[in-house]
């Protein structure tokens, strides 16, 4: 029904988790389908940099190596290190 369809990760584990931290007081549906949404791009970017690293190795299933290695080469992720 309506934009829960529109996000991949359940909206109420995503709202479970935002309600987990104890400055969060409220949040709208439409704040955790955002937060939903933008996890899921994330996510989808991430792997899909990370899988570059992955077809250099030969494979086809990403490592945790893989993500180190997107993270340290892509300024984007660099609040990740």
């Amino acid at each position: 029904s309506g934009p829960a369809r529109l996000a991949r990760l359940p909206l109420a584990r995503v709202k479970a988790l935002v309600k987990a931290d104890p400055d969060v007081t409220l949040a709208s549906q439409e704040a955790v389908f955002v937060l939903a949404r933008a996890t899921e791009l994330f996510v989808e970017t991430i792997a899909k940099d990370a899988y570059v690293y992955a077809q250099q190795g030969k494979r086809k299933t990403l490592q945790r190596r893989d993500l180190d290695n997107a993270i340290e080469a892509i300024d984007e992720f660099a609040f990740l290190e």
